[in-house]
């Protein structure tokens, strides 16, 4: 059996697979946790993730916070980034440059957003890295695991389910305290 492929998903995405966890988020989550790809994390990743769940507009706790890193994190792979970091593109936001940084040091094959400021890098960074830089939909297209997993039923299950979260993010509830 060969080796997952390596992967580096950014925020957005493990956070929509996390929170919201249905439709195609749900399927990079049910990708996680059988194994067909090993996202791989870094300090600076792992801290941002933890800044974001914390954000009031999600109302978690903090035993549901903790709940969603104990979802995810068991199923990463730790890469420590060298000091200084490898050399990658110029980035109009900085908080993506340590993505980038994890896919060189760690050797990814693909970085998976949903951030155009790093999607708009995709050409310069695998010319750079030799990485690619995917939308969630397009990595699940190409990366992900066999059709056969998906059954109709299945997949009308995520779809049903992101529709009834979409409807109650339209009407969603106060903010606890506020």
């Amino acid at each position: 059996m060969s080796a997952p492929l390596r992967v580096v998903l950014d925020t957005n995405v493990v956070l929509s697979a996390l929170v919201f966890g249905a439709g195609t988020a749900g399927r990079l989550r049910l990708g996680w946790q059988q194994g067909t790809f090993a996202p791989l994390v870094g300090t600076a990743t792992v801290q941002e993730l933890i800044r974001v769940l914390s954000y009031p507009k999600f109302g978690l706790s903090r035993l549901e916070q903790d709940e969603l890193l104990a979802d995810y994190l068991p199923h990463t792979q730790a890469v420590r980034i060298p000091v200084p970091p490898p050399t990658v593109p110029k980035c109009r936001d900085p908080l993506d440059v340590p993505f980038m940084h994890l896919a060189v040091a760690g050797k990814a094959k693909v970085v998976v957003s949903g951030d155009k400021d790093l999607l708009v890098l995709a050409d310069v960074f695998e010319k750079a890295s030799g990485c690619l830089i995917v939308s969630l939909d397009s990595f699940l297209r190409v990366y992900s695991m066999p059709s056969e997993e998906y059954t109709p039923a299945r997949i009308k299950e995520f779809d049903d389910a992101e529709a009834k979260l979409a409807r109650l993010m339209q009407h969603p509830k106060p903010i606890r305290g506020a």
